[in-house]
């Protein structure tokens, strides 16, 4: 849904051999900017893999003010990153929250890239259950604003997000103390199901649909979950990639060395000891086309680790950090 009326938009009929991203050029709209928005306002009028009817009318999405500022904004954590420049671009991403909704666009140093973010558990399944004194902690709602945190600081350098699991209400939270809830949703709207198989399924699904449709761009696919070990056991970020995979390696191992250097200069009076490894039989990294990297957070059980995710500034830092892996990721990859 969008904020502004169906009447503003422009209605144009599909002609025989038209795709969305022909359609789009003719009308003088970028696809790699327009297409997220397109699908939102013309999807009950879509064919099988998104196909276009001939004959039907469908709506073009609005072009990018001359300030910059997007003329209308999905309700979803994604956006294009190729409209301008300008770092006075503001975007509004609803899903953010009231307090965090407006996000300025610093620069355009993720301008093409790609990413799925798709937070752990969710819906009917809280994951990981931690006690911190008289409360619960689960890993869906850490997870989770961890998660939404990285999609907005990844946003503010003009990259292209896609928030997996989402939770209209929840938006990016200052408490400590996360309340559960089970209202999580499936891009863009689709419920959890209970079935753990089904639930990886489709949220590889979805990110296997949108990375076709993002075919030549840098795309990464971030999976970010909080373990649970013996209460005793403290463990620092770790990081899972594919072992045939030399992209997912290579972005696991520039995150990882992006943390070693953070605790060096915030905590040196201790080692980092997160690490990097090959799991190929989880679900999200065996069966994601784009170079996947899982991410432990850290133990939901154990009481120093717990610092980590009921701190709000704490969880902030961790999705600065991941960014500016993705960041350096990014960059070295450029005319490769």
């Amino acid at each position: 849904m969008f904020a502004t009326a169906q009447q503003n938009y422009q209605k144009v009929e599909a002609k025989s051999g038209d795709g969305i991203f022909t359609l789009l050029r003719r009308h003088g709209l970028n696809y790699s900017e327009h297409a997220a928005q397109f699908l939102e306002l013309n999807r009950e009028n879509l064919g099988k893999n998104n196909s276009l009817i001939i004959g039907k009318t469908y709506l073009l999405p609005l072009k990018t003010t001359e300030t910059g500022t997007a003329a209308t904004e999905a309700n979803t954590a994604k956006a294009g990153s190729t409209a301008t420049a300008s770092s006075a671009r503001v975007l509004n991403v609803p899903l953010f929250g009231p307090k965090h909704a407006r996000v300025e666009v610093k620069d355009q140093q993720l301008s093409g890239a790609v990413f799925y973010v798709s937070a752990g558990h969710g819906g009917p399944d809280p994951g990981a259950i931690g006690k911190y004194g008289s409360h619960s902690l689960s890993e869906d709602e850490y997870a989770y604003d961890v998660s939404i945190r990285l999609a907005r600081a990844l946003m503010e350098h003009g990259a292209t997000v896609y928030m997996i699991t989402q939770d209209p209400d929840d938006g990016i939270r200052d408490e400590s103390i996360l309340k559960m809830d089970r209202d999580e949703v499936h891009y863009p709207n689709k419920p959890i199901p209970l079935n753990h198989k089904q639930r990886l399924r489709d949220r590889t699904d979805v990110v296997n649909g949108l990375y076709g449709k993002h075919k030549g761009a840098y795309q990464r696919m971030l999976a970010i979950h909080i373990d649970s070990r013996s209460k005793s056991q403290k463990i620092d970020v770790f990081f899972y990639h594919h072992e045939n995979s030399a992209a997912g390696k290579k972005l696991a191992e520039t995150i990882h060395q992006t943390f070693t250097s953070k605790y060096k200069r915030y905590q040196p009076n201790r080692a980092y000891s997160g690490s990097v490894s090959e799991r190929s039989t989880l679900y999200v990294v065996k069966n994601s086309l784009p170079p996947t990297v899982f991410i432990e957070l850290g133990n939901i059980r154990n009481d120093l680790d717990q610092r980590r995710f009921v701190i709000p500034s704490n969880r902030q830092a961790l999705a600065n950090w991941i960014c500016e892996g993705l960041l350096t990721d990014y960059n070295s990859s450029k005319g490769k």
